[in-house]
């Protein structure tokens, strides 16, 4: 981003969000909140990027069937073996080694190796090596939303939270 010749402006770029405003009106931003909290903007709660005791994840697009994001696993971190009801997922290695189970499988994959994970199959993603792992995970189905997790074992605690 940049500004040329503007003056008396504040920009705040983040992930979520770009805000540019005059400095005379900085104090109109909560009527900017108030709007889209009265037209229930998820904007409000919902981050492109989550923070998970194992790593985080981007959401880097959303479309009417999918949802694709970037996940990042710690060394030694593994998510919680899960199934989702509504939704199948497709991983691609970016970068570490990842211990994928999908169903009774238990197997590696490396840097630009994939594997499918289908609906109503539980599954589970490790980093075993020390070094970051980081996948892209593209979920198809008709409903992507986080609560579409039923947890099976979780080393977080989390079996009634959802991811």
């Amino acid at each position: 981003m940049a500004t040329v010749g503007v003056e008396n402006v504040v920009v705040v770029d983040t992930p979520d969000a770009l805000l540019i405003c005059n400095k005379d009106k900085t104090q109109d931003v909560k009527k900017v909140v108030d709007e889209l909290k009265k037209k229930g903007a998820e904007e409000l709660t919902i981050h492109r990027t989550v923070e998970r005791p194992w790593g985080s994840y981007t959401v880097l697009e959303t479309g009417e069937r999918y949802k694709i994001k970037s996940v990042l696993i710690n060394p030694g971190a593994k998510l919680s073996i899960q199934m989702h009801h509504h939704r199948s997922e497709h991983w691609v290695v970016v970068s570490g080694t990842a211990r994928v189970t999908i169903g009774e499988k238990i197997y590696n994959l490396h840097p630009n190796e994939s594997t499918y994970v289908p609906i109503s199959t539980r599954h589970r993603l490790e980093n075993p090596g020390k070094v970051l792992l980081q996948i892209i995970e593209v979920q198809s189905g008709d409903y992507l939303e986080e609560d579409d997790i039923k947890r099976f074992y979780d080393d977080y605690g989390r079996l009634t939270d959802n991811e």
